[in-house]
């Protein structure tokens, strides 16, 4: 690889935030662990303000709001009833699964704009609903894949589009945790709908699908099991007991453009990773090394395998530092895309896609047999 090549994977392109006098009205959809992440980063914004939390369980959003100094705020017994009562630009929903389409909607059919958290939804039919309801509102919605913003995810889809690997044929990527099983409303079908396909799955399924383009996926042959989530001997005994999603998953997805996908994730295995994530090309291979979640960045440099000149050679690609942190500029390039009109920053209609192939994994799996991924209009 030239140095002219190398080079175009480790110069980055200078942010600018954007200024401007307008202050957004924020409130919050459920004030559990992730959105914590959210809280954490408010002080840093002086064009967002809190003005309302919402949560199911009372008194829970009061604490939260003394927690993170939230003052002069509204608090409701759910995010209809804030919706309906305050007149906000945007609303964070950080509930469970199975409750992200139903505030979505909501909030979008109201004239509110979204920030919903990963994964999308639980079922395609729901994100099929969400993105025709904000299809009809004119609002935006964003999809919480903070990792996006790393520089170093961002070099994947810098080499691929480079052409440095040719045309791309096959992908494998997944992760996972030797021993990591979540507790919470993560493990019951009723609050999370999906295990740790959905919860982590979607991290490494958006990092390579979007590398290559979120090509349309046409078949999925899917797989998962609970041998560990439902066993107190690998999980406390209250948590097995009501532990009834997925703590493995694996699949085999056919993609637009001839490409084939091979995907596994884990909460829990005997086993330290099920490998890198590695893409393959007709003039070169990339490889992305494993994470334990997905939701950040990289523990090593991506490495790059090429024939040159007849010699078999690797290089690797300089680790890059992200200046600011990944849920600040998750928030940050959602409100400035409010502000100023802009495109969503993860656009529902990719992720529609993401969604697509774990709910076709979902269907296969209980069905034990490959299965067409159909969309529906939007």
């Amino acid at each position: 690889m030239s140095d002219a090549i190398l080079s175009t994977f480790t110069s980055g392109e200078k942010e600018e935030t954007v200024k401007s006098d307008k202050v957004l009205k924020a409130g919050f959809i459920g004030t559990g662990w992730i959105a914590t992440t959210y809280a954490e980063e408010m002080d840093k914004f002086d064009d967002i303000k809190i003005v309302a939390l919402s949560d199911l369980i009372p008194g829970k959003a009061e604490k939260f709001a003394e927690r993170y100094g939230f003052t002069g705020v509204n608090f409701y017994p759910n995010g209809n009833a804030m919706i309906d009562a305050e007149d906000l630009d945007i609303v964070f929903v950080c509930t469970y699964n199975t409750q992200h389409a139903p505030c979505a909607i909501y909030a979008l059919n109201h004239g509110v704009n979204v920030l919903l958290e990963k994964p999308f939804t639980v079922t395609l039919e729901e994100a099929v609903e969400i993105m025709r309801a904000e299809k009809a509102s004119g609002k935006l919605l964003s999809i919480g894949f903070q990792p996006r913003m790393d520089e170093n995810w961002r070099q994947v889809k810098k080499i691929v589009d480079s052409g440095e690997l040719g045309k791309v044929y096959y992908i494998q990527t997944g992760g996972g945790r030797r021993r990591g099983i979540p507790n919470s409303t993560f493990i019951e079908k009723r609050t999370a709908g999906i295990g740790a396909l959905g919860d982590i799955g979607c991290y490494s399924l958006d990092l390579v699908l979007k590398a290559v383009g979120y090509p349309k996926p046409l078949t999925a042959t899917g797989y998962t099991s609970a041998y560990f989530g439902a066993n107190p001997k690998y999980n406390n005994p209250a948590d097995a007991a009501r532990f009834n999603v997925d703590d493995f998953a694996a699949g085999f997805i056919r993609l637009e453009g001839d490409i084939i996908l091979d995907f596994r994730i884990s909460w829990a295995m005997n086993m330290d990773t099920p490998g890198d994530t590695i893409i393959l090309g007709t003039e070169g291979g990339l490889r992305i090394p494993s994470t334990d979640c997905w939701n950040g960045s990289f523990p090593k440099p991506l490495k790059i395998y090429k024939e040159v000149a007849g010699e078999q050679l690797e290089y690797e690609v300089p680790m890059r530092r992200t200046p600011e942190g990944l849920f600040y500029r998750k928030i940050r390039s959602f409100a400035d895309a409010v502000k100023y009109g802009g495109e969503p920053p993860v656009p529902s209609s990719e992720i529609l896609y993401n969604q697509a192939i774990i709910d076709g994994l979902v269907k296969s799996a209980e069905l034990g047999r490959e299965v067409e991924i159909k969309i529906p209009e939007i």
